[in-house]
């Protein structure tokens, strides 16, 4: 009964500022820390001053994301409607969604999984793969993809689904568990259990362990809260209803479709490089990855924020519901902001911690500085969708655009 007060004073009462730092904080601490262990495998890899390695590894990025396109379906499809339905009292239907969210996961990423498994070479070679980094991109996408694919979307999942309920900083912990784990793993399966010239194989399998154990550890806390939450994992719960089951698909396909298109851009643009020169490819692959920094943390500002919209939406608390949209709405143009500036003045040390090789730092500098300039713009993409994805429910007055002026004074 405890959470559930808990969970009340959260979602309810708390001073919105307050209520949106518990949210939004770790949240968008566990996308950095996801985005620094990103990072990391690129950074190790760079160590190897071996641009064909980072380029093999940079070309499975793009599918790596496709595949975290399945974790917006099923996570923030159902994780949205869990935190909309607590706020309408439906609670034994929201518990219904929870075992759905979590099964589409698990069907999903294993087709995804499959699927790339079959197809390997065509898809390599699709993205540009050539002979010089074709052996290093198929070791990476085999460890993090075939092999991790189910972990690592599941583990996206049960985040989204532990943050609808207002336990965000236990979500938060658990992505950042895994981004730990890797980032001390790397070194060790690169240079120490494996021999020289294996290292792209090595970042794959410690990439692989730890996105299992941040799985593991997901299935625990729910375990846990299996008396006081509404998730679980269990089938014998029952379907949700029909429109219920449509709404997870209505929140969650949009979301998986931005998402999908914004990774397309990096298959195109990688497709580009390619025809340039592999040194090219390295070099974005560095800047695809350094300027998602503000952008990772404007989408966790979206993900702590859309509980609360859910929730308040669901209850009929519209004013309250506004505040959080407005407050969340200003602090990640702050955050664009700011990374403008110090993109602009920094990019050629940021990207030197990478590689030394200079061709490829000169190419990533102008490539950063130039595409740091739409971070504002590529926010406010986000935010838009993440807004109405609050919206959960297709009977929710919040759907209505007069009924929600977000840009107006409450």
């Amino acid at each position: 009964m405890a959470q559930a007060v808990s969970r009340n004073e959260l979602f309810e009462t708390l001073p919105v500022p307050v209520a949106l730092r518990r949210m939004i904080v770790p949240a968008a601490v566990s996308q950095i820390i996801v985005l620094i262990y990103n990072m990391a495998d690129t950074f190790y890899i760079g160590r190897t001053n071996n641009p064909y390695m980072l380029a093999g590894a940079s070309l499975i990025l793009p599918v790596f994301n496709m595949l975290l396109c399945l974790s917006s379906l099923a996570g923030i499809g159902g994780g949205t409607l869990i935190s909309w339905l607590l706020g309408a009292g439906q609670p034994e239907e929201a518990r219904k969604v929870s075992a759905f969210s979590f099964w589409l996961a698990v069907t999903l990423s294993l087709a995804f999984s499959v699927g790339l498994g079959v197809g390997m070479t065509p898809a390599l070679t699709f993205l540009g793969a050539g002979e010089n980094i074709f052996l290093y991109a198929r070791q990476y996408a085999f460890c993090v993809i075939v092999l991790g694919a189910v972990p690592t979307v599941l583990s996206n999942v049960l985040a989204h689904l532990v943050r609808s309920v207002g336990i965000s900083r236990e979500a938060g912990f658990g992505i950042t568990l895994g981004a730990v784990l890797n980032i001390a793993l790397d070194p060790v399966f690169m240079y120490l259990l494996l021999p020289d010239g294996q290292q792209v194989l090595g970042v794959g399998v410690a990439t692989l362990l730890s996105n299992c154990v941040a799985c593991g550890y997901f299935l625990v806390v729910l375990w846990r809260i299996r008396q006081t939450s509404v998730l679980t994992p269990d089938p014998r719960t029952g379907l949700p209803q029909p429109r219920n089951m449509a709404a997870v698909f209505g929140v969650g396909v949009p979301s998986a479709v931005a998402s999908l298109l914004f990774d397309l851009d990096y298959v195109v643009i990688d497709k580009l490089m390619v025809g340039y020169s592999e040194v090219a490819l390295a070099a974005i692959g560095i800047v695809l990855k350094v300027e998602r920094l503000p952008l990772n943390v404007g989408i966790g500002i979206c993900q702590g924020m859309v509980p609360l919209v859910a929730y308040n939406c669901g209850s009929g608390n519209h004013k309250r519901m506004n505040r959080v949209i407005r407050l969340s709405l200003a602090c990640g143009l702050v955050v664009a902001a700011v990374s403008i500036l110090l993109y602009q003045s920094f990019a050629p040390g940021i990207v030197g911690g990478f590689i030394s090789d200079g061709l490829t730092v000169a190419l990533a500098t102008d490539f950063l500085r130039v595409r740091i300039l739409a971070t504002p713009l590529m926010f406010l993409s986000f935010f838009t969708v993440y807004i109405f994805q609050g919206f959960a429910g297709k009977d929710s007055p919040c759907a209505k655009p007069l009924a929600a002026p977000w840009i107006t004074a409450a």
